[in-house]
Parts: C-alpha cells; sequence; structure tokens
C-alpha cells in the first residue's frame, strides 16, 4: 500500500471515528467537511441538504471562510448542478464551471478561484437528503477513485445526519409524553380541587397559558408545586 492510500484510509478511518462521539451534528458535519478538504485536496468542500417541499439545497456545512460563499442562497433542485445529483442519484463531475450552463454561481465561483467540482448526493435507503461538493482550485477530471472516495464520505455523512435527526425524534416524542404526564397529573388537580370535569380542567389551563403567555407545561408545573407547597 503507496503512502497516498495509506494517507487516505487514515483520513476515512478519522471520520469513522467521529461518528462515535457525542457531538452534535453541526460539529460533525463541519469536522466531515475539512477532512474531506485535505483528503481530496479541495479548495472548498460543502454539505447540502435537501428541503424537498421548498425543492431547495441548503449550505449545511463548509471549511470555506468567504462569506460571499457561505451566505449563498438556497440551490434549486430544478436548476443545479447539486439538484442533478439529487434528482439522477448519481455523482456529477463538472471539469470547469465557468463553462457549465448548469453551474449558477460563475462569479462566487471566480472570486473564490473555484474551477473544477465533483458532486455527491448523500443517500439513505436510496433516497437523497443531500450532496457532498468538492471543489478544485485547478482544472481536474475526477477519476473513479476520486468518485469513490467522496461516495464513501457521503455515506457516512447520511448516517451522522439520519441518526441526529432520529435523535432529535426521540427526545421530542420523549418531551411531549412527559408535558403530557404534567398537564394530566394538574388537570387531576383541578377537577379534585375545582371540580372541574377533564374539558373543563383543560380549557383552565389553556386560558392560563395564554393569559400568562407561557407554555402550558409551565403553568401546569407552577399549579403543582403550590400545591406540594401547602
Amino acid at each position: 500500500m503507496g503512502p497516498q492510500r495509506g494517507r487516505e484510509l487514515n483520513l476515512l478511518h478519522r471520520i469513522s471515528e467521529i461518528l462515535g462521539y457525542d457531538l452534535s451534528l453541526p460539529d460533525v458535519l463541519q469536522f466531515i467537511v475539512g477532512v474531506t478538504a485535505d483528503l481530496m485536496e479541495s479548495k472548498i468542500v460543502s454539505i447540502l441538504l435537501y428541503d424537498e417541499s421548498a425543492r431547495t439545497l441548503s449550505i449545511a456545512a463548509t471549511q470555506s471562510l468567504s462569506s460571499s460563499y457561505r451566505d449563498k442562497p438556497p440551490v434549486n433542485v430544478d436548476s443545479s448542478v447539486s439538484g442533478k445529483a439529487i434528482l439522477n442519484k448519481l455523482p456529477q463531475a463538472i471539469p470547469d464551471v465557468q463553462a457549465d450552463a448548469s453551474y449558477g454561481y460563475k462569479e462566487v465561483a471566480k472570486a473564490e478561484g473555484i474551477v473544477s467540482l465533483l458532486c455527491v448526493p448523500m443517500l439513505i435507503r436510496g433516497q437523497a437528503i443531500g450532496t457532498i461538493n468538492s471543489y478544485s482550485a485547478v482544472p481536474r477530471s475526477y477519476g473513479e477513485d476520486d468518485v469513490k472516495i467522496l461516495s464513501l464520505i457521503a455515506s457516512q455523512s447520511a448516517i451522522a445526519i439520519e441518526n441526529a435527526r432520529l435523535q432529535a425524534a426521540t427526545a421530542a416524542i420523549a418531551e411531549d409524553i412527559e408535558n403530557r404526564k404534567v398537564i394530566g397529573r394538574a388537570k387531576a388537580l383541578l377537577m379534585k380541587k375545582r371540580k372541574l370535569d377533564e374539558p373543563g380542567a383543560h380549557r383552565f389551563l389553556q386560558r392560563e397559558s395564554m393569559n400568562r403567555r407561557r407554555p402550558m407545561r409551565e403553568i401546569a408545573e407552577a399549579l403543582l408545586l403550590s400545591e406540594d407547597l401547602k
């Protein structure tokens, strides 16, 4: 195994390791784009996430420090290189972005010194959730090995994103269950102390929530606390 292959494996291993750490998704994605820039010898690497309802792609992480690049508006999936990767679920290699009609940010590319682009979709169970884009500052014809490496990174990125989304969904469900428990206890107290039925107790908490401009759970917790202090 040559030194270049050993370096590639080492960087890929670093990405695999970071997935096991208890880090936020933005931190994980930021780490991935930094390592990928070294691995691919890229000027800029970006991870874009797909909003299916808006049919746009937005930058979720990039190691570029340029505000003109970082603040680019969302990319339309129907008229962009990244969008083509999403719709076709296939890598897109552009040797010269200035000469490609589907690349829509030629002025930004010129200002950033971007010449070539390799864009790979991130897939979860056959569904595209975004892309990882590698931009070169020199003319480059991306070969099969380049596509394989970036596709592997795209797969790891997709796993990190899905895990974060699943954790967020699980946390939201757990919070909803806890909210229901606290509000249920407060309603039971109101039904006992104020002789209200369940709908009446619910309306009482709703009204207090609106009047005080506080979440219903906070009103319920305050009511339960006041009873405990008696």
